[in-house]
């Protein structure tokens, strides 16, 4: 019978979150809905695009966090992709002005240098 899930655990365990690109694309629909049925407009919808590596980095953080039961090197690291690549949309999206909104970085690499200097690996 292998191959086939048992009584006691109907879904074959799976190493990737699926739900998070599925997730992903049903924002991206609503939004693009939104934008049709009303005067909402998004000038670089293209940008939402960089959402889906930002949620898988998301993803991989809270999986490291889940097996360690706690804010580990890898969990630190997803956190800290997911949050640049969060702000980088969000720049491009709302037409944010990017000369005046770099400091953020500086902002973002100090909290994690922080981060690790005060929790163990």
């Amino acid at each position: 019978m292998s191959g086939q899930p048992s009584f006691d655990n109907p879904r074959p365990e799976r190493n990737h979150p699926a739900w998070i690109g599925g997730a992903i694309l049903v924002l991206i629909g609503v939004i693009f809905l939104v934008q049709n049925l009303t005067s909402f407009s998004l000038a670089n919808w293209w940008a939402l695009f960089i959402l889906i590596p930002a949620a898988s980095a998301f993803g991989r953080a809270y999986k490291a966090y889940q097996e360690n039961g706690r804010l580990s090197g890898s969990a630190r690291g997803g956190l800290a992709g997911g949050l640049v690549l969060t702000f980088i949309a969000f720049v491009f999206l709302f037409n944010l002005d990017f000369g005046r909104l770099w400091p953020v970085f500086l902002i973002l690499g100090g909290i994690g240098l922080l981060i690790n200097a005060l929790l163990p690996d």
